[in-house]
């Protein structure tokens, strides 16, 4: 797989840019914040549909722009398609594969695979679950783009029962407020509010349906990581302890290894968790329990990576994260596009090799960097300058 084209509208720092891009590895240099990033960004945009640098599409349109547009043409196996997302914060996005509207944005997931390695990674290993999660949710989309689906399903459900539970949790407040404290669900439900509690049950069951099939899948993944994220670490620092990986659930009291992988088990256990967690949620007026609030644990030996592990063992570990997924993604068949943007200026000597090493036979690798000196030898092919809004291949 390789991007043949890359075309972009009012995205970012760009009103308008074309570019021919070809297989191997291809690098963007220039000072930073000329707009290097906004290119490599764009792409991994067409394939996750987020970015890896914000949270919400609004700053991903240029300012003074209603919308933004990225369009790539994709290469697989000696076939073509050309991918178009219209980008409107505030309103719903809309997709293109071959000229042709897609039902769903989503629909056009999986075209285009892509693998980014960039400084935010250290919050895989530094920053709270919530990067983690996305991490393991964004490959198994990447793998199975139907699972796009399911996450905006459960989303949607948790969504709605996070409302829900506000409701009865302002409910009790108030009436507490006025000297009649509810002490368990049937007082509250004689109180007036059984329709909220009945309505809760339906949520229940539409959470537990769509969290336990996500946690399932989730667990397949990090079973399928474990042994390649090992050997991505031990490649890039030696003389480090052992990496690995668990997968920590919310609220289930039943070890994860004793339910295995499929839904159904998963889905009593959630459900047998929510029941317990009742009370706390009905007063925090938030879902305790579910794979949103779940996390993959790291260690270094006996160690979690996080809060003890040092900063270049915290690197390796991001980086052995990311070429773990890019191994499993070649495993299922073709390779990714990988997306280095800017990290081997983060990196010392040894790791630059190795990761070097590592990467240089992908069917397409690009590269941003702010001098040509970031850029290893190994992987001098063709090159871009990015300087004032303006691209210019030089070479």
């Amino acid at each position: 797989m390789h991007v043949a084209s890359l075309s972009l509208t009012d995205f970012r720092s760009y009103p308008e840019v074309e570019l021919v891009l070809e297989p191997g590895a291809t690098a963007f240099v220039g000072p930073n914040g000329q707009g290097k990033t906004n290119l490599v960004e764009a792409l991994g945009y067409i394939a996750t549909h987020s970015s890896h640098r914000v949270a919400t599409d609004a700053p991903l349109v240029r300012h003074g722009a209603q919308r933004a547009i990225v369009r790539a043409a994709v290469v697989r196996d000696d076939r073509r398609a050309l991918i178009e997302i219209e980008i409107n914060p505030g309103r719903a996005n809309r997709a293109r594969v071959n000229r042709s509207p897609v039902p769903r944005p989503r629909d056009a997931l999986g075209l285009l695979r892509t693998v980014l390695f960039a400084p935010e990674d250290l919050a895989l290993v530094k920053g709270d679950p919530s990067e983690r999660r996305r991490f393991l949710d964004d490959l198994l989309v990447a793998r199975v783009p139907r699972f796009a689906g399911v996450r905006a399903d459960y989303e949607r459900v948790l969504k709605q029962r996070n409302a829900l539970l506000r409701t009865a949790a302002a409910t009790r407040a108030g009436r507490r407020r006025g000297g009649r404290r509810q002490e368990d669900d049937a007082a509250f439900a004689a109180a007036g509010a059984g329709d909220v509690l009945s309505t809760l049950e339906v949520w229940d069951s539409h959470l537990v349906r769509h969290g336990a099939e996500l946690l399932a899948a989730r667990l397949r993944l990090v079973d399928a990581l474990r042994p390649l994220a090992a050997k991505a670490y031990a490649t890039l620092a030696p003389s480090s302890g052992l990496a690995d990986l668990e997968y920590r659930p919310s609220g289930l009291s039943t070890d994860i290894p004793t339910l295995g992988t499929n839904w159904e088990p998963l889905a009593e256990h959630l459900r047998a968790g929510l029941a317990e967690a009742r009370q706390a949620e009905l007063e925090r007026g938030v879902t305790l329990v579910g794979p949103h609030r779940d996390d993959l644990l790291l260690r270094l030996g006996e160690l979690p990576a996080r809060g003890y592990a040092s900063h270049g063992e915290s690197w390796s570990f991001a980086l052995a994260l990311r070429l773990a997924a890019y191994n499993l993604l070649r495993a299922d068949g073709g390779d990714p596009v990988l997306i280095l943007d800017d990290v081997f200026a983060e990196l010392d000597g040894q790791r630059r090799r190795r990761l070097t090493e590592i990467v240089a036979p992908a069917e397409q690798v690009l590269i941003t960097a702010a001098v040509p000196d970031d850029v290893p030898p190994e992987l001098a092919g063709a090159r871009f300058d990015v300087m004032d809004g303006s691209v210019t291949r030089v070479r």
